[in-house]
């Protein structure tokens, strides 16, 4: 089974060095280094210590979920691996994931980074919560594949359309992507045996404040759930929901007035969404409950 290892960077160049001999231990197919118009030297120094990586770069900075899309198409192995820079894979861990494809019923694998365990998500008085299930010695059903540290099979990738740029620049991109795999009937699992290492170098907080970090977290909650929760007693309980949130809660209006300048684009893709499920959100959200 041909594996890719694809790797967003932006002025990734210390992490690079630091981090990609333990990648490349893992002996994948390919790496791909998706350059995300970096300021810093990334492209030089893998081009004379890492000639056998490659790179796609792009000319103007266009953000997480675009440069994963940019990987994941270039990619040639069947299975597609996301890491982000500061994740050190352990030599083994492809090896442990690969073994769980062999159903083709699932579509992405999280790694074990030990600190989390696999992620469950929340139906809870009109909104989504989520947060990590208890640890577990087996492969486990998870609610989304991290895109930081999970493996892809490129094909399902491809039919569910990737990332959604809708969620720019970041967050809940994954577990929307993972969701819609689940509700098209596919598996989504998380492999403790799998293990890397998160170190937490890359963080977004040392790029944004948390104030805006917030804002796009609540913005696209909204987004995911307008998007993808098609069952009408929990959309109902979810206009419930907006409507408290809204009265009692007055800084609430940006995330959600930012949110509804989106909505044509999420009508299109609700339905759309709609029309391909096979499964309904209150059977996705039992497996977690």
């Amino acid at each position: 089974m041909k594996t890719s290892i694809v790797i967003p960077n932006w002025k990734g160049r210390k992490l690079l060095e630091k981090n990609l001999p333990a990648v490349l231990a893992t002996k994948p197919s390919e790496v791909i280094i998706v350059d995300d118009a970096s300021p810093d030297d990334s492209n030089e120094f893998l081009k004379k210590n890492y000639p056998q990586v490659k790179i796609i770069k792009h000319q103007k900075n266009r953000g997480f979920a675009f440069g994963c899309n940019s990987g994941v198409k270039a990619a040639k192995g069947e299975i597609v691996v996301l890491l982000n820079l500061d994740v050190v894979p352990e030599k083994k861990a492809l090896e442990k994931i690969l073994p769980n494809f062999e159903d083709e019923k699932v579509f992405a694998v999280s790694f074990n980074e030990p600190q989390w365990s696999w992620a469950k998500i929340l139906w809870q008085k009109g909104t989504v919560e989520h947060q990590p299930g208890p640890k577990a010695k087996k492969s486990h059903h998870s609610a989304w594949a991290s895109g930081g540290s999970a493996a892809f099979r490129k094909s399902t990738w491809q039919e569910l359309g990737g990332f959604d740029l809708i969620y720019h620049p970041f967050y809940w991109e994954d577990i929307d992507l993972s969701y819609r795999a689940w509700k098209r009937g596919y598996k989504v699992l998380w492999e403790p045996e799998a293990v890397v290492h998160h170190q937490h170098e890359a963080i977004i907080g040392k790029h944004y404040s948390e104030k805006y970090i917030s804002f796009i977290s609540e913005r696209n909650r909204l987004l995911f759930i307008w998007k993808n929760i098609g069952n009408l007693k929990m959309f109902f309980e979810h206009k419930l929901y907006l409507g408290g949130r809204l009265l009692t809660s007055p800084g609430y209006w940006k995330p959600f007035m930012t949110a509804f300048t989106r909505l044509p684009k999420v009508l299109f893709r609700r339905f759309k969404e709609c029309q391909e499920k096979k499964i309904g959100d209150r059977e996705v959200f039992a497996q977690f409950g």
